[in-house]
């Protein structure tokens, strides 16, 4: 029932070029299935062929000739007993091909039949010199996916020869392969590297045949189990005891000038339980802009620093890391509790006097970026390490924080919420807190969409709301001017408004200003001397400036909705009600119009999110490249739900029925990946 602890056919090697693909062994390319098919099981009277669809067709040649005008093509004419006549087109062609095309050969093609200049033909189809009695295959021709110098017919020989080298060996139990109602492995892949032809085209074309259900619930179920298995490690590992009632924690709260909320509440409580246990808390902390993620986070790091410990709170751009650390001065130097600062923008010297008060322990709280995870910074006892979007940083990132203490305790937060079939595919290995709840006196934000040509209507809007008190964000995606985009530049922007708008102070921050500067300007629009903010999307977190109560984005079709609605969160956050105006060029794209749309009906993170997932898939809304988690090739978590579910219930009897079976299956889909799984 167990399949091998190595990879079947682990010792043969493969064509160098198979790398390409990732193909190392017969084992890589038993999982290696077709994108498509194509049917060369019949054949069709040319008679009957129609335009739009791929067919398969044999006759005899008529006619060979190459011609130069009006391009370079060489041209065969073949005919069936049907009495139909069709072209074969080849732009591209070699002088020995006419040879292959001689009057009276028999030929066998395939490819689109469409309408040409002298009626049907097949532009670059598939062919071959056949004899009468050549035989027609009995199954269906796959279609790989492939890359340069790697052949269709170099794939399929080499899988042909892998099916039955590499050791197919079911790893999932007869009971629970009997539980869900699922083939065995070794008919199912067979079955979908050559289907019978008498399979329904759609059951193959969108995956739903019992053979690819299985293959999506393998997947799934190693997914799911690697995750578990991870998990599982770290639970083995000890950790800072940071249990009981705090001073610290106490004192924080009766100095807050607001009270918490009771959502706030339940996951403060879920954290503080989890820092009590003496394995590595890995909690992912969600809530959606402005809902006070990082008031709890400061409460988990005073109840790390009142057992002794440090605590470490990194943001991914230095414009969130420092509102971060104003914030928590804020709360912590009043108690007695110095916060470090460390960000590449910081002096050598500056820098140096960082690093050593968090080795002697003299700083208890460290903000920063990504420069906290430097070989050069080293904490004298660090027991919670917190990272803000934290899909921004890769797993190598996260892991060299986690190295700079014993195992400290992680807390990651994203207001980026996570929808429900994603959290349960790609974070089963982490404990989910999530905030649903608003502090009283946030003002929903109302979303006008306006198209560029009424820019003036909202210039003047932008006047009326500053001389009403009011302050405003004008957010450009680009700093440069861009041929291919044709996206109007900040720094054009910032000289038009200045002009427009000449009674107003308006600044300008964006990418490319060094950190001091970016603070003067961001320190000179919260406390009010600056009315209008041109900005890229830097200000896209962390940016908390109540009396701004309208934003304008421009080019927001060019946006990602993750992105608008992160934006869009940074007004409303003070009694006056907020607008957010985004400003489109048309014409508009159907996947623009779509995301707009989305923006545009809703204010719900978790609902932005879901479309989000829809429209884009999980690969780019995770971040799949930094983000550690073994993308899937064949499942879809959302169309695919139904599957997942039961692979998670299948993951868990596994493990604890079947620790072996689990393993190899692990083994079977994923090789060695799954060290690089969720660190």
């Amino acid at each position: 029932m167990a399949a091998p602890s190595k990879p079947a056919g682990a010792g043969n090697a493969l064509p160098p070029v198979f790398t390409k693909l990732g193909l190392h062994t017969p084992a890589d390319l038993i999982l290696h299935l077709p994108l498509r098919y194509e049917d060369e099981t019949r054949i069709s009277a040319i008679a009957d062929a129609l335009p739009g669809r791929a067919t398969q067709v044999q006759g005899v040649v008529t006619h060979c000739e190459a011609k130069y005008k009006p391009r370079r093509a060489l041209i065969a004419r073949i005919r069936d007993d049907s009495g139909g006549e069709i072209s074969l087109r080849f732009i591209n062609f070699y002088g020995s091909q006419a040879k292959q095309f001689a009057e009276g050969n028999l030929i066998r093609a395939l490819g689109e039949v469409r309408g040409g200049f002298w009626g049907l033909e097949m532009v670059h189809p598939r062919y071959r010199v056949v004899s009468a009695e050549a035989p027609l295959p009995d199954s269906l021709t796959p279609i790989y996916p492939a890359a340069a110098g790697v052949a269709q017919t170099l794939l399929r020989r080499h899988i042909g020869a892998a099916l039955t080298q590499a050791d197919l060996t079911d790893t999932l139990p007869d009971s629970l392969r009997s539980r869900f109602n699922l083939p065995d492995f070794a008919s199912s892949v067979r079955t979908l590297h050559n289907p019978p032809p008498d399979i329904p085209p759609a059951q193959l074309e969108y995956r739903t045949h019992p053979a690819w259900r299985r293959i999506k619930f393998d997947e799934l179920l190693a997914q799911q189990l690697s995750l578990r298995l991870a998990r599982n490690a770290r639970r083995a590992q000890g950790a800072p005891m940071l249990a009981g009632e705090v001073a610290l924690v106490t004192q924080l709260q009766n100095s807050l000038p607001f009270r918490l909320t009771a959502a706030q509440q339940r996951v403060w409580h879920e954290i503080r339980t989890d820092l009590a246990a003496c394995h590595p808390m890995q909690r992912l902390l969600q809530g959606d802009v402005g809902s006070g993620k990082t008031v709890v986070a400061a409460l988990a790091a005073a109840q790390a620093i009142g057992h002794g410990y440090q605590a470490a709170f990194m943001a991914p751009t230095e414009i969130l890391a420092e509102q971060h650390y104003h914030k928590l001065t804020q709360w912590f130097a009043p108690l007695g509790i110095e916060v470090a600062w460390l960000a590449g923008s910081l002096s050598k010297k500056d820098k140096q006097a960082a690093v050593a008060r968090l080795v002697s322990g003299e700083a208890r709280l460290a903000a920063g970026t990504h420069a906290l995870f430097q070989e050069q910074v080293e904490f004298a006892n660090l027991g919670l390490a917190i990272i803000d979007e934290q899909h921004r940083f890769g797993v190598a990132q996260r892991l060299a924080l986690r190295r700079k203490g014993n195992q400290p305790h992680q807390l990651m937060m994203s207001a980026t919420p996570i929808p429900r079939t994603l959290s349960m595919s790609y974070y089963a290995d982490l404990d989910v807190s999530v905030i649903d709840e608003l502090p009283p006196g946030r003002s929903p934000v109302v979303t006008k969409l306006l198209a560029d040509s009424r820019r003036e209507q909202v210039v003047e809007l932008v006047r009326e709301r500053c001389r009403a008190g009011g302050q405003v964000y004008w957010v450009c995606p680009l700093i440069e001017e861009s041929e291919k985009l044709q996206l109007q530049t900040a720094l054009d922007t910032h000289a038009v408004l200045a002009s427009a708008l000449p009674e107003l102070d308006i600044g300008l921050v964006h990418g490319r200003m060094n950190g001091r500067d970016k603070a003067v300007v961001m320190a000179g629009f919260k406390c009010g001397d600056l009315q209008l903010l041109v900005a890229t999307t830097v200000i896209e977190v962390g940016v908390d400036v109540p009396r701004a109560s309208l934003m304008v984005i421009e080019h927001a079709e060019r946006m990602g909705l993750a992105q608008l609605h992160q934006l869009r969160g940074r007004v409303g956050r003070g009694s006056t009600q907020s607008a957010c105006i985004l400003l489109y060029q048309q014409p508009l794209s159907d996947a623009a119009r779509a995301r707009l749309k989305v923006i545009f009906e809703n204010s719900d993170g978790f609902v932005i999110a879901r479309e989000d997932l829809r429209l884009r898939g999980p690969g780019e809304f995770l971040g799949a490249r930094q983000s550690g988690a073994p993308m899937l090739r064949f499942a879809d978590i959302e169309a695919d739900a139904d599957i997942l579910e039961q692979a998670r219930a299948a993951a868990e009897w596994l493990l604890i029925h079947d620790g072996l079976a689990a393993r190899n299956h692990v083994l079977r889909w994923l090789g060695g990946r799954q060290d690089y799984i969720k660190t």
